[in-house]
């Protein structure tokens, strides 16, 4: 009971509530009991004791002040955090307060445009001498937490500058430097020259002013082009604010709106090396490894890498995608005496950023014959052992047809030639050019005879050979052969008459 304490704006209060800001406690994370009773000159009533609270649970975020001044097309905002100095309740959260704008002209309330700002930030894409007002919230956005709006503060924009500011800053990354770019228009661009600097993003969410704490970047002053470069070794890891502005002799444009610009965003991920090897007759092993030039890149050493791996069949389209975080890849139960062709990316992913690098180069291998392709290959070649022999045969007995018809031997074979062996009849079979005629006599009767030419064909020879045997021949013979011979010689004698 000794432990009570007074609440200091909570003691003989005469309504039925009260307000505090601050119990003085060693934390505003512990719970805490509240007690109250009433009393009526020297009467008291019990005690009544509130549940207990977290008092930053409890607490309610109260509207920032904010302090403007103003450019030819922006805003410059510096906001102080909720809460006073001697507070606790905030003390420990200044710099996670989340800040969100609202802001429009002061003639059309309309036209409202909602940002989220730093302490100390700048409102940007105004219009010269317009009238802007503006109100701001704070947030914790770990606890869920919303304040409320600052009272409306409004502004006017100055007189367009004489100078303008550049535009579209844009920054990039190529192997190990930086290009820094941006736009400027202007007529007369003879002298003009350029300046670029840079601040550590976090400074921002410190309340106060952090103007002298920018830098020059390298290389990237009195530049007289549009563009910039200078090495990656300036900026180590993290999140940086760029901003550039002109300058014509001594005249100088205001600061260019603020890029802001993550290394981790910028690294570049280099394509990985493939190596595909054939293991036993049907599958390929793929292993992946990182290129030489990412080695020393943060985002191969801060995020572990996802590989997508495209495997396809050379003579087809179909594609077979693997997205596994190792490096050793298998496919199995492969065709034959078929090539396959692999290409592979590294992918980064995180909360904070997304990226992958460019595919890599395509590698292909062949895989072995198997049993099946060796058996085919064996029948194969004896079908074409086979076909060729019947083909040389077929080729062979053409060729001897063509021979025997178109070119004939001069002497008939030996089996002929044995069997006219005599020479009228030799003759008979072989001369045929030469055509004689003989007379032959037909005797019809002793009285008439009839005589006719005969085309005889072989030969003088066989004429007189036929004239000689005439008389054995029994066609031409009488009953009695001594009559039929008197008869021929009378014959003979009497032809020249």
């Amino acid at each position: 009971m000794g432990n009570w304490r007074k609440l200091l704006g909570c003691q003989y209060v005469t309504r039925t509530e009260c307000s505090f800001s601050s119990l003085h406690l060693r934390s505003v994370y512990e719970n805490i009991k509240l007690r109250i009773r009433a009393e009526k000159g020297n009467s008291t009533s019990q005690w009544h004791e509130v549940p207990p609270f977290v008092p930053f649970k409890k607490a309610q975020i109260g509207p920032p002040d904010i302090h403007l001044k103003a450019e030819d097309k922006a805003i410059i905002i510096n906001i102080s955090p909720p809460g006073t100095k001697d507070s606790t309740m905030w003390a420990m959260d200044q710099s996670n307060f989340l800040y969100s704008l609202v802001i429009w002209k002061n003639s059309s309330s309309l036209e409202e445009r909602t940002e989220s700002v730093y302490s100390r930030d700048k409102i940007y894409r105004l219009s010269p001498e317009t009238t802007y007002c503006l109100k701001v919230r704070a947030e914790l956005r770990s606890s869920r937490k919303v304040g409320v709006y600052s009272p409306v503060s409004c502004i006017t924009t100055t007189v367009e500058h004489k100078l303008p500011s550049p535009e579209n800053i844009e920054i990039s990354a190529e192997n190990q430097i930086y290009v820094l770019k941006w736009d400027y228009r202007f007529e007369n661009m003879t002298d003009m020259t350029f300046q670029a600097q840079w601040l550590h993003a976090f400074l921002k969410k410190i309340p106060g002013d952090h103007s002298d704490k920018w830098k020059q970047i390298p290389n990237c002053e009195n530049v007289r082009t549009t563009r910039c470069v200078f090495p990656q070794s300036v900026f180590s890891k993290g999140i940086y604010s760029i901003r550039v502005r002109a300058a014509d002799g001594n005249t100088t444009s205001l600061w260019s709106e603020e890029k802001k610009f993550n290394t981790e965003m910028q690294t570049v991920i280099f394509p990985p090396v493939i190596h595909m090897k054939l293991i036993g007759e049907d599958s390929l092993r793929v292993s992946i490894g990182a290129p030489e030039e990412s080695e020393n890149k943060s985002g191969y050493q801060l995020y572990p890498l996802t590989y997508e791996v495209v495997f396809w069949e050379n003579t087809s389209n179909a594609e077979r995608r693997v997205l596994e975080k190792r490096t050793d890849f298998t496919f199995p139960n492969l065709k034959p005496l078929t090539v396959y062709c692999v290409k592979a990316r590294a992918l980064v992913e995180s909360n904070r950023w997304n990226k992958s690098s460019v595919f890599s180069d395509t590698v292909c291998e062949e895989t072995k014959p198997g049993n099946t392709s060796k058996a085919w290959l064996i029948a194969g070649i004896c079908t074409a052992v086979f076909c060729i022999v019947v083909v040389i045969y077929t080729v062979k007995a053409l060729l001897r047809c063509v021979s025997y018809v178109f070119f004939p031997s001069s002497k008939p074979p030996s089996t002929i030639d044995e069997c006219f062996s005599e020479k009228p009849l030799r003759n008979l079979l072989l001369s045929t050019s030469e055509e004689q005629t003989e007379r032959c006599f037909i005797i019809e009767n002793t009285s008439t005879v009839t005589a006719i030419e005969e085309t005889d064909q072989i030969g003088e020879d066989y004429k007189k050979y036929s004239s000689q045997t005439s008389q054995d021949s029994g066609n031409y013979s009488n009953e009695d052969e001594n009559s039929g011979s008197k008869i021929s010689e009378g014959l003979l004698q009497e032809e020249p008459v």
